[in-house]
Parts: structure tokens; sequence; C-alpha cells
């Protein structure tokens, strides 16, 4: 849920989500219709996607090493090595965001590249307790050693630090959401969240009023998120 995502909007969709799934195997039996519905209003459904199928690849538990985590549907190199890290106890480099910037800052100069970061990771990182180093590496750069103003003055590795604060490549602007597919996408999975029966296709075009429904749905459609027989749509019933 917090994949892109900012934690003031998870928090009660979580607590929402494990109320009604509050295990693995509560979550397999559940048409994937119902779990989209409580995943509403988090975006990009594909997530909900792949976790159910974790679920009914997986109902009695997940696998507890990098390799098993990474194989699971939606799962990358981070999340799997974040999930052994933090769930299971291993040892394991990985890198996020805030990691890159505080090692690569401290030790570079500058934020480092996801394979620096992961190399500086191995090196530097706790052999006793990788949960307390990630997580402390992710609240420095979260709330300390930040992307515009960090607050070197109050940074614990301010006296070994390497960046001088010089000018870092910004990221590239997306284009505004407005006008993105994956607004129109949401706005089709929520459409048919609110309705228990299918929609035709022409009440649905018109009630979010976009010439990319029809296309967007046979999209949806192919990657399982919908479901369209004689003309109508629907969230998934199995």
């Amino acid at each position: 849920m917090l994949q892109q995502t900012q934690v003031a909007r998870v928090i009660t969709a979580y607590c929402r989500f494990l109320a009604r799934f509050p295990t693995l195997r509560a979550l397999a039996r559940a048409p994937l219709g119902g779990v989209l519905r409580e995943w509403s209003g988090l975006g990009y459904n594909r997530r909900a996607r792949d976790l159910h199928r974790i679920a009914r690849l997986h109902p009695g538990g997940l696998p507890a090493d990098v390799a098993g985590l990474d194989a699971l549907p939606g799962v990358g190199a981070y999340t799997a090595g974040a999930v052994a890290c933090f769930a299971f106890g291993e040892r394991v480099a990985f890198a996020d965001t805030n990691i890159r910037r505080v090692l690569g800052r401290a030790v570079l100069g500058r934020a480092a590249t996801e394979s620096e970061a992961i190399a500086l990771d191995r090196r530097f990182g706790s052999r006793r307790d990788g949960a307390r180093w990630h997580h402390a590496l992710m609240d420095i750069g979260a709330t300390i050693c930040v992307a515009r103003r960090p607050r070197c003055e109050v940074c614990p590795v301010q006296a070994t630090c390497r960046y001088e604060g010089a000018a870092e490549r910004t990221r590239r602007r997306q284009s505004p959401f407005r006008e993105s597919d994956r607004r129109v996408r949401g706005a089709i999975v929520r459409y048919l969240a609110r309705s228990r029966r299918a929609v035709p296709l022409d009440v649905l075009r018109r009630g979010i009023n976009d010439v990319r429904v029809p296309r967007l749905v046979e999209t949806l459609t192919r990657e399982g998120l919908v479901q369209v027989s004689s003309g109508s749509a629907r969230l998934p019933t199995r």
C-alpha cells in the first residue's frame, strides 16, 4: 500500500483492509472484486490484484527467503529484500529512495544509484540488527536528510558525512495526473466498485465522460481487473 502512496492516505485503508482480510487465507477466499472494493481510493489497483494472487498461491504463509519473495506476482528486488529483513530477520542489502540518499551523501557526497546504494548497504550494514539499521536509514532520510534543504546541523552522521550541499539532479516531472490514463483507469474501477451489478458499457462511458473508457476497459479486462460480458462490465466475481 505504501508504494508511491503517502502514509496518511494508507493508514485508514490499511486498518480497514486487515479488518476485512485478517489472514492470507481469508484474502485468498475472497473474490477479487471484493478486494478491489476494499482497496478503493489507494490507486494502482494492480497491486491489489497481485496481493490477491499471492494469497491464493500461499494461503498458509509467505516464503521467508529473498528468492521466494522475489518470485511472487508484483514483488521486485526491493520489496523482497525489505520483507525478508523486516518480517523474517534476514540480513540482506536493499535500498529505497531514502536509503540511496542517506548512504550516498554520507559516503559518496551525493545520492547513490540503486546499485551503488546496495553495495554500500552490504558493506556498512549492521550484521546484528539489519531491521534496526534499515529503519534508521529510512527515518533519517524521511526527516533529516531530505531531498531539499536537508537538516545537516542535527544529522547524527554529520561529522563523517561527505555531502557538501551540492545541487543534485531532480526527477523529471510527470505528466499531470488529470491527463493520465491512470486517472481514468482508477475512475473505471471506482465506478464499478460502487455498483453490485454489471454496468452497461455505454452507461460507464457516459458516467466517466472520457473517450478513453472503451480502450481502458479492454486493458483492464486483459489484466484481470474487470470482467466484461454481454456488453456490460463489472469487477471480478472470483
